[in-house]
């Protein structure tokens, strides 16, 4: 089934943000390359494609996993939760209805 994890930046958290985004990359490329990854990318905390030093409010994960156990586990280990990125995360299934 496919899962939404969705992660909330903690204020002023860029330059952690930064410093685990090649781990964090790595992690979703892994399932990306098993063929479990919708799609992924961060929120930026401003109306703009490039946000700058304005920075990002968190991340958007729609994976496939076995279990909400499995895909809460997943969660629990990225590198931004590490970093202390993120404030919170969030892990909900997911019904893909469109495109088809």
């Amino acid at each position: 089934m496919w899962y939404a994890i969705t992660g909330t930046d903690h204020p002023d958290s860029l330059e952690r943000r930064l410093a685990a985004r090649g781990a964090h990359l790595e992690r979703l490329e892994k399932l990306q390359q098993e063929g479990r990854l919708l799609l992924a990318g961060p929120f930026p905390a401003i109306d703009a494609e490039q946000p700058g030093p304005a920075g990002f409010s968190g991340s958007l994960i729609v994976a496939e996993f076995a279990s909400l156990p499995e895909a809460e586990q997943w969660a629990r280990l990225d590198p931004y939760v590490d970093a202390n990125v993120y404030a919170s995360v969030t892990v909900k299934p997911f019904r893909k209805v469109l495109p088809a």
